[in-house]
């Protein structure tokens, strides 16, 4: 790839070379790991999970992990033209002469650009067309709690949390390949490990109407199901303090503090609520050693505090006193994501002002109390205006808010309320003498999509057509032009639908979108809604299967092998509470048994 390197736009995409990289002298190298992200190389370079997993692997001297992306069009176009293979960045080697190759699955439409990574390396894509001579596959992140839709290509899943399950699996892989035994020995004996999937060892029978009649192993030693692991102590886990520094601007160019894991809140449609539980933090202490040791090493000016909601983290106060004790002088930024708005405290704003002068984010969600209620959100529209209006007095004036269209049991009526909260927001801010020109609230409105091991999946998708037809409605009804309304693209959440509520029928279609030329799904440049529509009908799918229908409780669910730690039975209860527009409280106020936290140390929590 390197030889092509003038011939393409931003050729620091692929040169390597970059500072702080792991180098090691492949002499003494015993296992060697392809990371790959599915996505560009700025998308990738941003994600903190690939620089934990890597500097896990790279931890053991004698294995090597090094990193490959998907190529944009153009360096893509000259690798087939010249039957060039997709190597990776510090070797300049082939993929394909790998022992591991590991994906990262962070979203849905990433799916295909990972069958074409797997083409331009020249690998086949199924694994049961994949022998000895080939490497080993494997894919984790959140997407792999439902696996089954890529089940196919994968020989093998990491489920939950791959601080210590990818180098124990990495190094078992080494012991079985320096005994001389097969890979098909080695997916036996790792599917015995916490968190390991091996799809080939599973048979899957459906029934007449197309629904999962079954999911079995098919040998007795393997699971029934597979429980995914997770970090007790984050102080002690591994974290990337030397990060490599990019030659070109990628998406989170700055130093990123993970503070926390899990959340207490349970908001219905939020798979990383659930998914990521028990709620486990990092001390103040270990997070400013962390911040002060990342810039030291990269020459960042700006830190990002990283969490689900992290006005939730108990030492947050003290974090922020820790870190403006020396970024300040340092003239260094620090930003916070988006604020609960029940949290958003009259202090923590002061300090959040000497943080950074930039927008706030506040993510409500939906329109109306009732609707708020329905999904969990567990904040009223005193909480909201109180927020802003302590926003208002420490000098803000601009803000962004988050809402979601096709919400369950959403009306017309919840959707105008989306215009209504923005009015509100208005209201408040001219209620006091404040510039007239000063206000700007941007408002942006993501598509439903059900997902896996939320109390939503469940629910029924709004049809493209009823979304379309919602976010007209509301952009009628917006008029003031302080308010700036952006909503989400209704076709690429239809298709997110059928991917995230998938079986294993779907590898049929993305096999054909990859012949096709599918890649870059989530890019609106490369997105083909029709080309997806096509190939549904070629592959003898009904996408409407996986997203307009609703599934009963008793059905058999894809993903019902795998175990997040959260029980269906939770689930379930909390999709007859959101019919009942009944609440939830947050794991702080009280335990509602959602079956995370059992067997470990409540102290963590």
């Amino acid at each position: 790839m390197k030889s092509l390197l003038k011939l393409v736009e931003r050729p620091g995409r692929y040169c390597g070379g970059e500072y702080g990289e792991v180098i090691k002298d492949k002499s003494k190298i015993k296992l060697r790991v392809a990371f790959c992200f599915p996505d560009l190389y700025e998308i990738g370079e941003s994600n903190l999970g690939m620089k934990i997993l890597m500097g896990c692997l790279n931890e053991s001297d004698d294995i090597w992990c090094e990193r490959a992306f998907a190529p944009a069009e153009d360096m893509r176009t000259l690798m087939v033209e010249r039957g060039v293979s997709l190597s990776t960045m510090e070797s300049g080697d082939a993929l394909k002469d790998f022992d591991i190759i590991c994906f990262t699955l962070q979203y849905e439409l990433c799916y295909t650009t990972m069958l074409d990574m797997l083409k331009l390396a020249g690998i086949p894509l199924r694994s049961d067309e994949r022998g000895e001579n080939y490497p080993l596959i494997v894919a984790g992140g959140p997407c792999a709690y439902n696996p089954e839709p890529v089940a196919d290509f994968v020989d093998l899943f990491s489920i939950g949390e791959g601080e210590e399950a990818i180098p124990n699996m990495a190094k078992e892989y080494l012991r079985f390949k320096e005994e001389g035994k097969s890979k098909s020995e080695y997916l036996r004996h790792i599917s015995h490990s916490q968190g390991m999937y091996v799809p080939s060892l599973y048979d899957v029978f459906y029934n007449e109407d197309g629904t999962v009649k079954s999911i079995s192993p098919k040998f007795e030693d393997v699971p029934k199901t597979v429980r995914k692991t997770i970090v007790e102590d984050m102080d002690s886990s591994f974290y990337p303090t030397c990060p490599l520094v990019p030659y070109v601007e990628v998406v989170h160019d700055r130093v990123v503090l993970e503070v926390f894991r899990g959340c207490i809140r349970g908001c219905r449609f939020c798979q990383a609520g659930f998914v990521y539980r028990p709620y486990r933090e990092r001390s103040a202490e270990v997070l400013d050693k962390y911040a002060k040791e990342n810039v030291k090493n990269t020459g960042y000016g700006e830190i990002s505090l990283s969490a689900l909601s992290i006005s939730d983290y108990t030492q947050l106060d003290s974090l922020l006193d820790k870190l403006l004790s020396w970024t300040e002088d340092k003239k260094i930024n620090l930003s916070l994501p988006s604020m609960r708005l029940d949290s958003f405290y009259e202090d923590l704003l002061k300090k959040a002002m000497n943080v950074r002068q930039s927008g706030l984010t506040f993510a409500p969600e939906a329109g109306t109390q009732r609707l708020r209620d329905v999904i969990n959100k567990n904040i009223t529209m005193e909480n909201i205006l109180g927020s802003c209006e302590a926003a208002f007095e420490a000098g803000r004036n601009s803000m962004k808010l988050y809402f979601m269209n096709g919400l369950p049991t959403e009306t017309d009526e919840d959707v105008l309320g989306i215009a209504d909260v923005g009015e509100k927001i208005l209201d408040t801010y001219f209620s006091k003498k404040r510039p007239v020109k000063g206000i700007q609230i941007g408002m942006s409105v993501s598509c439903f999509v059900p997902k896996p091991f939320t109390p939503f999946q469940w629910e029924p998708q709004n049809s493209v057509e009823e979304f379309q037809r919602k976010q007209q409605l509301l952009k009628g009804a917006i008029r003031s032009r302080k308010i700036s309304y952006k909503y989400h693209d209704a076709k690429t959440s239809a298709i997110e639908a059928v991917f995230a509520r998938g079986n294993r029928k779907i590898g049929k279609a993305l096999e054909i979108a990859s012949q096709k030329g599918v890649r870059l799904d989530s890019w609106d440049e490369y997105f083909d809604y029709d080309k997806w529509l096509e190939t549904f009908e070629e592959a003898g799918i009904d996408p409407k299967f996986f997203t307009e229908r609703r599934i009963p409780f008793e059905e058999i669910l894809p993903w019902d092998h795998i175990d997040c730690g959260v029980s269906k039975e939770f689930l379930i209860r909390e999709a007859k509470k959101a019919y009942g527009e009944e609440t939830t409280p947050d794991c702080r106020t009280k335990c509602s048994a959602c079956g995370s936290c059992g067997g470990l140390n409540p102290s963590l929590f």
